[in-house]
């Protein structure tokens, strides 16, 4: 596996390394080169120690992923810089103050026709039943009749309306999809670097790791399985032993020095 720099993966794309990593991990009785998976390392060891080792196997696929966020990057600038005219804005903002004022009207005009309608035929009825009837009751009951049917064709009308409302809705959903449609160019770079990836980085070091768990991975590896992950580093405790007794080995040969007393006579007596 040659390998050159270790590029640094972007946030959003870490992710797709570990898609990558359990999907083949996950199909690892498909191919042969994988065959012993679950012998000396289990999937999980394997999947540990490749996350580990991200920096070096997304080498492996650099001049892949530096096409792919290239591209990434140019449709991303290509997008926000989009011409957008006045015109537009306002038209956008004419049509929505348009559609939430039919909304209003369409959802008020029925409840309006509606209440006057049984206000009316409710007044009218009451004094028609009073003796003498008076002489507008029938006048009340034409307004009454009157407002049923402006009900009834607000009705009508809010529901076509809503059906208008509807499809132009839908066709705008549409038309929006199909501008955030993948690019061609972006797709294909993408799949490039995702193929490079898992047949250059992911597999071989995989392949290897199966092959000699201890070997060539530069990365600590469980002996057992039940290890755990405490990797085993190749060191050994010191020999701390503890210190002799007083009664074991030579001890130090120290005297006391011989101090004699200076020899003092009378004054006339001088010393030799």
């Amino acid at each position: 596996m040659h390998m050159t720099s270790a590029p640094h993966l972007l946030t959003e794309d870490r992710p797709e390394f570990d898609r990558l990593l359990d999907e083949a991990l996950r199909t690892a009785d498909e191919r042969p080169e994988l065959a012993a998976l679950g012998e000396r390392l289990n999937a999980e060891q394997l999947r540990t120690m490749a996350l580990g080792a991200r920096a070096l196997l997304t080498a492996a696929a650099a001049a892949e992923y530096d096409h792919f966020v290239k591209v990434r990057e140019e449709l991303r600038d290509e997008a926000l810089s989009g011409p957008r005219t006045t015109g537009e804005d306002d038209s956008g903002q004419g049509e929505d103050g348009g559609a939430g004022a039919f909304a209003v009207v369409a959802v008020l005009a029925p409840v309006l026709a509606g209440t006057a309608m049984l206000i009316f035929l409710l007044v009218g009825y009451s004094l028609k039943a009073v003796e003498p009837e008076p002489a507008f009751a029938k006048t009340m009951l034409t307004a009454g009749w009157l407002f049923g049917a402006l009900t009834v064709a607000a009705l009508l009308f809010a529901v076509i309306g809503l059906l208008v409302a509807a499809l132009r809705n839908s066709s705008t959903e549409v038309a929006a999809e199909e501008a955030l449609a993948i690019p061609d160019e972006l797709s294909r770079a993408r799949e490039a670097w995702r193929n490079a990836l898992l047949e250059r980085g992911i597999m071989p070091f995989l392949r290897d790791a199966l092959a000699d768990p201890s070997a060539g991975t530069g990365y600590p590896v469980p002996r057992t399985p039940g290890a755990g992950r405490i990797p085993d580093l190749g060191y050994t405790r010191p020999d701390f032993t503890s210190p002799g007794s007083p009664s074991q080995g030579p001890r130090p040969g120290y005297t006391s020095p011989d101090f004699t007393s200076p020899d003092f006579g009378g004054p006339d007596h001088e010393p030799e």
